[in-house]
């Protein structure tokens, strides 16, 4: 089943658009990709509020998943056959996509995962890349953050039409 952003908008009608926005950006599948065109394009939001919401609702789940992905996995892990192998293919997943610009890279590397909006890339797989790759936590979170503010920029910025791809 493919979920489309017109759905989820559908599905948050009667929902304040500063909150839908929190919500779409905070997704896995869409992140400020979703949420920016969203935002602007549905909800008619200013490029400042649009940027804003976006990016704080795509912080939200990236704190979250760095200070508990660990505990959590372990412990899903360990009680429940599918869960363990789940995350066994995750983590090979995203060891395997993340592995040669963080070992090549470093911090650069975690930073471009994020930045670069692109599918599969964004603050859920750079949260799962820094724990992966053992980043300390208050530096992923920065990483990452500083990340989302440039994947932000270039998302409003193909959303305006002023650049392209």
């Amino acid at each position: 089943m493919i979920i489309d952003v017109n759905q989820v908008v559908e599905m948050l009608r009667g929902v304040p658009s500063q909150i839908s926005v929190i919500i779409i950006s905070m997704t896995p599948i869409f992140e400020l990709r979703g949420s920016i065109p969203v935002a602007i394009g549905v909800y008619k939001m200013t490029i400042i509020e649009a940027y804003f919401w976006s990016v704080l609702g795509n912080i939200i789940p990236v704190i979250f998943w760095v200070f508990f992905l660990e505990k959590i996995s372990n412990w899903l892990r360990a009680n429940f056959r599918f869960w363990d192998k789940f995350f066994d293919w995750l983590f090979q997943r995203t060891t395997k996509k993340a592995n040669d610009k963080i070992k090549k890279y470093g911090d650069w590397g975690l930073f471009f995962l994020v930045a670069i909006p692109l599918p599969v890339t964004g603050g859920w797989t750079g949260a799962l890349a820094a724990f992966l790759f053992g980043v300390k936590k208050i530096k992923a979170i920065g990483i990452i953050f500083s990340g989302i503010l440039i994947a932000g920029i270039i998302v409003t910025l193909l959303t305006l039409g002023m650049i392209s791809i």
